[in-house]
Formats: C-alpha cells, structure tokens, sequence
C-alpha cells in the first residue's frame, strides 16, 4: 500500500510545479531566517519539492529582519539575483525590498511568503491557483476601470484616494513569466495610490502587519496621503512606534488591495489576511517597488473587513461582496 503524501508536501509540490513552473536543471533558492520553526520546515518542504523536480536546490536561513522591508544581508541578495526561482517563507516581508527587485531584474521568479505557517500552507497553499488566478485578474480589470476610489465600513472608514494611471497589480499566484514576483498565498489585486491623494478616515479591524489580530480597531487620520495614528490602545501604539522608528515618510498610503481568494481566514498573519475573499486593505511605507514614490525600509498593511469598494462612483464591493 502506497504511503499517503504529507498534507504540506501536497501544497509545496503544488507551489513548485503548478505557481513557479520550475523546470529541471533551475536554480532554486529558499531563503528563511531562524525565528520561527514552521517557516523552517515550510522552506524545507519547498526545498525538497524543488529537488524532486531535478532543480538545482539551494536552502539557507539568516537573521530575521526587524521590519518587513527591510533589506537582507548584501551576500543574500547577490544569491537571489543569481537565482531563476527564490521563494522567501521568512518571518518580515521582503516583497518591497530593492534585493528583490534587483533580482526580478535578472529574471529571476520570485515568490514571497512573510509570516507563513505549516496551517496557512497547507489551507491556502494546496488551492486551486487558475480558479484564483481568473478572478482576481476580473477584480483587477475592475479597478483599472476607474481613477477615483472611495472605501466605506460600518467601523467608520471612509477614504478617498487616486490612481491616476498607476498600474493595477494582480497577484495570481502564476509566478511563470521570469522577472515576475508575487505572494503566496496569493489573491490580491492592488495598487499604489498617488502620493497625497488620499483623504479620509482608516479604520482597521481585522488585523495588521506584524502586529497580528486585532481585538481594538485602530482609527487613522489620513490628510494629503499622510496617516496619523489617533487610536490609544496597544496595536496602536505598536503601530505607531513601528512607523515613527522609519520617519516621517512611513505614514505614506501606500496601497490599496482587495482580496480574492476563497481559501484564506482571518487569523492574525497578514500575508493570508489581506487575501481574504472581498476584503480590503490599505498599507503604509513603502510603495516603489509597486509604482509609487516612496522608498522607506518599511512597508504595513492593514486589514478593512466588510469594506464597500466604490470606483469612480461605480459599485464594486459592497460589505465584503464582489459585485462583479
């Protein structure tokens, strides 16, 4: 009797064979750090799943990083852009890093995986990419539609913001094409706001960037694309110590997404949070790597639950369902 396969090898063969399409003979590297036990053995998995299908299979950990943005060590980042594939289950977000930009320039597929977990992996890991895929491309045709954004909840957010002709990002999870680069899990489409555009009230109450799970919404004043924290309650204070830290450009809106994939819960990790099927999060920092201006060593999103999501005046979400 043939031995069943592991629940998060089933989800590391599906990344490896079906999101990056890695072929024989590529190099693949796994970047992680040492803070966490299951981003460990989440790498490994992966790792094991790039030998299997014949790649050049290169695993290595460092120091966690303090904030998400910030840049890894300069001898990690000659290896990433050295690499075909690199995928990065580490416990900061290295998405809006110049380390993985310069290694898309050289062509490398790069898959970004911050906070993640044996659990997130194998929920979200294991889904249906291609069904994922064709309906966040829909969502991101949606929002490419318009200029003019405005986002409600019943928490009391209530923001406006432009785009301009700032391109629309589809995070399929289909991280093929070389140079591309994406989050798993993914299921997102976004894009970064005009710098001092957005006017309004953020309130967020689901969760936030490495803060976790919020039991307190945090309300922030946004004035010409410049947030200020005005909840006092500890993520608050967290959130506000963590930006004041970077400067006075870390309170930038940075993004606007909304989530598309049907497989993700709320559960405290922003990487699986912010992908939550009709939600909608808005970041602070860090945004060139999307098409923005701003370029700090800090990039935090934060999660809108039953947010309605209206594009030049035209319906798109309304508490927390597509209308598309």
């Amino acid at each position: 009797m043939a031995l069943q396969k592991p629940p998060l090898a089933i989800a590391a063969d599906n990344v490896i064979e079906n999101c990056l399409a890695v072929k024989e003979g590529e190099v693949v590297t796994v970047l992680t750090d040492i803070a966490n036990e299951e981003r460990v053995k989440v790498g490994r998995a992966f790792w094991e799943a790039a030998q299997k299908r014949g790649a050049e299979a290169i695993y290595v950990e460092m120091l966690p990083r303090k904030n998400s943005g910030e840049e890894p060590p300069i001898s990690i980042a000659v290896l990433m852009a050295a690499s075909d594939v690199v995928l990065c289950p580490t416990t900061k977000s290295l998405t809006h890093t110049k380390a993985r930009q310069n290694a898309c320039k050289q062509h490398a597929r790069i898959a970004t995986l911050p906070g993640i977990t044996e659990k997130i992996a194998i929920r979200c890991l294991s889904a249906n990419y291609m069904e994922i895929a064709r309906r966040t491309e829909a969502v991101a045709n949606a929002l490419r539609m318009g200029s003019k954004f405005r986002v409600v909840s019943a928490k009391g957010t209530d923001i406006r913001l432009e785009r301009a002709e700032r391109r629309v990002i589809a995070d399929t999870g289909l991280i093929r094409t070389p140079g591309s680069s994406g989050n798993l899990p993914a299921g997102e489409a976004f894009f970064a706001p005009v710098e001092g555009t957005a006017e309004g009230e953020i309130v967020f109450d689901g969760s936030i960037s490495d803060i976790g799970k919020l039991d307190t919404p945090v309300k922030l004043v946004v004035q010409k694309g410049i947030a200020k924290v005005i909840t006092d309650c500890e993520a608050a204070r967290k959130l506000d110590k963590q930006l004041s830290e970077v400067g006075p450009e870390a309170y930038q809106i940075a993004e606007l997404g909304v989530g598309t994939n049907d497989r993700a819960e709320i559960h405290g990790t922003i990487l699986e949070d912010e992908k939550v099927l009709g939600t909608v999060h808005l970041a602070l920092g860090n945004n060139i790597g999307m098409g923005g201006t701003v370029s700090v060593a800090i990039h935090l999103d934060g999660l809108v639950q039953s947010a309605t999501l209206y594009v030049d005046d035209v319906l798109i979400l309304e508490s927390g369902s597509l209308r598309i």
